[in-house]
């Protein structure tokens, strides 16, 4: 006993448990928890799991498939190699989660998934870096302008860009990987403007060698991401927007396995002419990637939140509150 943790509040009998009343029996437990939003999260959390071991009828022996599956995600993954982030990606989570935390706010650019190749070892530079130094590469010139949704340029915003070298791989892809490659840290000028050279981007596989490469074989799905390259775009007082840009006519943009393709994030290309290669010094003929990024305030985004939390709460018929923009039970 005498290593035993104190319990501090009275436990009704937790015996004869079944499946018709194991559920109720976790979430009286659970809800010791003094903050509320977890208390609500967890009771949601243990109702789906359990509501769906019940609806398959899931076997001892698949769930310890499932049990093996997770810890080999979780063993696998490191600060190179983030293999739940791809499991989330793949299973679509991942976006739904951002376009719930990040709603489109009118003219505002869209988010999508982060993936799992990005890092926090990107070299800080100026705007004109090149991503990489590949000479087989095709080039790509990005030209980016960041306003308010009243058509303020924004300077000073922190651009975190990344993307694939000329034949798919990120860098940390590399396993003699000494340095950041193919990404970098810009902010944007006066006039809201930001620019780098980066390489074509083309589509590529995403990693195959591990527990999630498994489950889309298992799936018959295939693995191949339509090629684009990543923004990630930061600014006090601005809704955080990580997206990213799809070069129109990918043979997989209608198909990404992390579903990250929205159709207001495919783009044409173009190419640089005379008056943008003499101002930025490009040679006349590079592939020219223009974007006119928008970002909502935080305000607006808190503001969108909470309606949509809202509507969704309203059609469920739950008697429920926003503490700090997220739902909780209202029992007052």
């Amino acid at each position: 006993m005498a290593r035993c943790a104190p319990v501090t509040k009275e436990i009704p009998p937790m015996k004869d448990l079944t499946t018709d009343n194991i559920t109720e029996n976790v979430i009286i437990l659970n809800s010791q928890a003094s903050n509320p939003r977890v208390r609500y999260v967890f009771e949601r959390l243990v109702t789906h799991l359990h509501d769906f071991a019940r609806d398959v009828r899931l076997s001892s022996e698949e769930w310890m498939m499932g049990i093996n599956f997770l810890t080999k995600v979780g063993q696998m993954s490191d600060d190179l190699r983030a293999e739940m982030i791809l499991l989330s990606d793949t299973l679509g989570l991942s976006l739904l989660v951002d376009s719930i935390d990040h709603p489109r706010i009118g003219n505002a650019t869209e988010g999508t998934v982060l993936g799992p190749f990005h890092t926090h070892d990107a070299p800080v530079t100026d705007n004109g870096y090149v991503l990489h130094h590949d000479p087989e590469a095709t080039r790509l010139f990005c030209l980016c302008s960041i306003k308010n949704t009243d058509g303020k340029p924004l300077d000073g915003v922190v651009c975190d860009v990344w993307e694939g070298d000329s034949h798919g791989f990120y860098d940390v892809q590399n396993p003699n990987r000494t340095h950041a490659d193919g990404r970098a840290v810009l902010r944007s000028d006066k006039d809201g403007i930001f620019y780098f050279t980066a390489v074509v981007p083309v589509p590529y596989p995403i990693p195959m060698d591990g527990p999630v490469g498994q489950m889309l074989n298992l799936l018959n799905r295939h693995p191949n991401r339509p090629g684009h390259v990543h923004f990630m775009l930061q600014k006090n007082g601005y809704d955080k927007l990580t997206t990213a840009l799809y070069p129109r006519g990918d043979p997989y943009e209608a198909s990404d396995p992390v579903f990250g393709v929205k159709e207001s994030l495919i783009v044409d290309l173009s190419e640089v002419d005379e008056e943008i290669s003499k101002k930025y010094n490009i040679p006349v003929g590079t592939k020219l990637l223009k974007q006119d990024f928008v970002l909502a305030t935080e305000e607006q985004a808190a503001k969108l939140r909470a309606e949509k939390a809202e509507e969704v709460l309203k059609k469920l018929g739950k008697n429920m509150k926003l503490l700090n923009g997220l739902p909780v039970p209202d029992v007052d």
